[in-house]
């Protein structure tokens, strides 16, 4: 069930996705998308629409999101 979401979510929306965690907890996944850009604008606009088609599928139950901007000084 996680390889179609996260090709969906790479073809869509253009970001680097994979599942990076909790792979040996039954009937749960952790997904993790990275996106790359000279705008932090067009950064969260990204997550966000990744964020709420996550939520909008049906037969998935997104417990948590998470997003953290990492810039030059880190």
């Amino acid at each position: 069930m996680v390889r179609p979401i996260v090709a969906e979510l790479h073809r869509r929306f253009g970001v680097s996705v994979a599942e990076t965690g909790d792979q040996d907890l039954y009937r749960r996944a952790e997904i993790g998308i990275a996106v790359v850009s000279g705008e932090l604008g067009h950064i969260k606009d990204v997550l966000d629409r990744c964020e709420r088609w996550m939520a909008a599928r049906p037969e998935v139950d997104l417990l948590s999101a998470r997003q953290r901007i990492h810039g030059d000084d880190d």
